[in-house]
């Protein structure tokens, strides 16, 4: 069955416990803008390339891990996801010229889908800040958002697309 109905009130529980808790707590919230990013990262996977693709889902089932662990669930995001992450950024950023201002997001379909995706991990960054979580899970989310960038720029680069500046005016 798809639905219980248990929610109907507003109230939802978490793993391993009977508790109800409201569906507008704090940690409910983060689990959402999580589950919104893993969605948002389904997109961008269903319109990148072999290689892409197969990094978003792996990055889509630690989002799983970090959502089970806010959840109650008894797993934990190790360092050396959060390690491959900060390598898998500087691979990509060696493929780019220097950074020396903002761009406007966008490029590509898939750069711009990418462009959004980073957008959505910065807020469910933010938004599991104050979360009781293991000491490596809020690193990933930060590291995450930069590989979004990073995958972003890439994409508008090898499709000979020049990053737009923004002009202030």
């Amino acid at each position: 069955m798809l639905f219980t109905g248990k929610g109907d009130s507003g109230e939802t529980s978490l793993f391993g416990s009977s508790a109800r808790i409201s569906k507008n707590s704090s940690r409910i919230q983060a689990l959402g803008s999580l589950d919104e990013l893993n969605s948002w990262l389904g997109v961008c996977k269903a319109k990148a390339g072999a290689e892409v693709q197969s990094e978003l889902a792996e990055v889509q089932q630690n989002l799983f891990i970090i959502q089970a662990e806010l959840a109650g669930v008894p797993k934990n995001i190790e360092e050396s996801k959060v390690k491959n992450l900060g390598e898998r950024v500087e691979q990509i950023e060696k493929l780019l010229p220097a950074i020396h201002t903002f761009f406007l997001p966008g490029g590509s379909e898939l750069a711009a889908h990418l462009d959004y995706a980073r957008t959505v991990a910065r807020r469910a960054e933010r938004s599991v800040i104050g979360e009781k979580l293991g000491e490596f899970s809020l690193a990933y989310l930060n590291r995450l958002s930069s590989l979004l960038y990073a995958l972003a720029r890439l994409e508008n680069h090898k499709s000979g697309i020049k990053e737009e500046k923004p002009t202030y005016e």
